[in-house]
Parts: C-alpha cells; sequence; structure tokens
C-alpha cells in the first residue's frame, strides 16, 4: 500500500492543489489552514486522502479538506496563544 493516494501511478500529471502549494496544508495561521480547506474542495482524491491519512494518524495539516492534529479531524485552527482574560462570560 502506498503511504498516500498521491503516490499512486494514475495522478500522474493530474493538477492536485496540495502539490502546489504544500507549505499551504501544514501553515500556522487559521486563515490560511482555511484557504488549504478551501482548495481541497474538487479535488478528485479527497474523500481517500482524508481516509489514508486518518488510517496513519497523521500528526497534522489538512488531509483531505479537513485539518487534523494528532490524527483527529478538528474543526478549527486556534490561534497562537492564550484566549483573552476578559472574555464575554458563557450564560449557563
Amino acid at each position: 500500500m502506498p503511504a498516500s493516494v498521491l503516490e499512486t501511478p494514475w495522478l500522474e500529471g493530474v493538477e492536485i492543489p496540495c502539490r502546489s502549494q504544500p507549505d499551504l496544508f501544514f501553515a500556522e495561521s487559521p486563515a490560511d489552514v482555511e484557504a488549504a480547506k478551501a482548495l481541497c474542495t474538487g479535488c478528485p482524491v479527497q474523500k481517500q486522502c482524508l481516509a489514508d491519512a486518518l488510517e496513519r494518524r497523521e500528526p497534522w495539516g489538512v488531509w483531505g479538506g479537513q485539518l487534523l492534529v494528532g490524527g483527529q479531524v478538528v474543526a478549527r485552527k486556534r490561534p497562537r496563544g492564550r484566549p483573552r482574560k476578559n472574555a464575554e462570560p458563557i450564560a449557563a
């Protein structure tokens, strides 16, 4: 089994977004992560890419249009740093 669906021979010559901008798929900025997720839309191997990444428990990055952290899908990348001290209280 190839390490990634991106290594399969039938993808030779097929334009895959992560091949042209690989750094974007491992970005620190939440905005860049969202841009990478958007680029996955319409990719011919999106579903297989995500399935393979989950199977390999990829430590981080955008795979198949989803953000993975520690091998798990997370909804959004949090910005670096601590939350603000004066955050709005949560109503119970």
